[in-house]
């Protein structure tokens, strides 16, 4: 019987580009399943198919290919607060439509949190810019990565008169800080075996909280 375990046939056949793709999806994958840690150039060259070799000419180390995976967990994540966003009615108030939108960027940070725990492990893993980050690799549909998206939020709380121009500057880091912190205790932390059912519940009490307290 063949040893499954064995590693699969070196490949000499990729085009300029797609090599540097496949091992990109292989650290994903990884990523999904392991979180940062799991993220090692040699494991996602074997599953790439490939000798170690030639994983060289695009990623230099493990740490660039880490980069990689982060940048592309990010987009991942904002893609799922996109897709909260998408979901939302648009016959409504824009006072309404305004908390409506904060509401929906936060709810989708938690899903992706307790859905993708690896891959929002590995978004988080190493320092990185917040501001000013322009980075396609990191973005959602909309060209903005996930601290975009709630600044935009911010924004259009200002624009429907529910924030005062006064209170937003800095206030993506309150928001940010205490939706991130929710989400570390339910993945990893003592709310880790809340039923979802409750950690639904205790989010959006958090998302309360949030807006009120802007």
């Amino acid at each position: 019987m063949a040893d499954k375990t064995s590693n699969p046939p070196a490949r000499a056949t990729y085009r300029h580009g797609d090599l540097r793709k496949a091992l990109l999806e292989a650290g994903i994958t990884l990523a999904r399943s392991g979180g940062p840690d799991a993220v090692v150039l040699r494991e996602a060259t074997r599953r790439a198919g490939v000798v170690p070799n030639a994983a060289y000419r695009h990623f230099a180390s493990r740490q660039e290919l880490l980069q990689a995976v982060r940048s592309a967990a990010l987009s991942a994540l904002a893609i799922a607060m996109e897709t909260e966003l998408a979901a939302l009615p648009r016959a409504r108030r824009p006072a309404d439509f305004a908390r409506a939108s904060l509401r929906a960027v936060g709810t989708g940070y938690l899903r992706f949190a307790q859905a993708e725990t690896g891959l929002f492990r590995t978004a988080f893993a190493a320092p990185d810019k917040v501001e000013g980050d322009v980075d396609p690799a990191k973005a959602g549909n909309s060209g903005l990565n996930p601290f975009q998206l709630l600044g935009a939020a911010l924004d259009r709380l200002v624009e429907a008169g529910v924030l005062s121009p006064e209170r937003r500057p800095g206030a993506e880091y309150l928001a940010w800080s205490a939706v991130h912190g929710l989400a570390l205790l339910v993945i990893d932390g003592p709310l880790r075996n809340l039923a979802r059912k409750q950690t639904d519940v205790i989010g959006q009490r958090l998302l309360d909280m949030v807006e009120k307290g802007l």
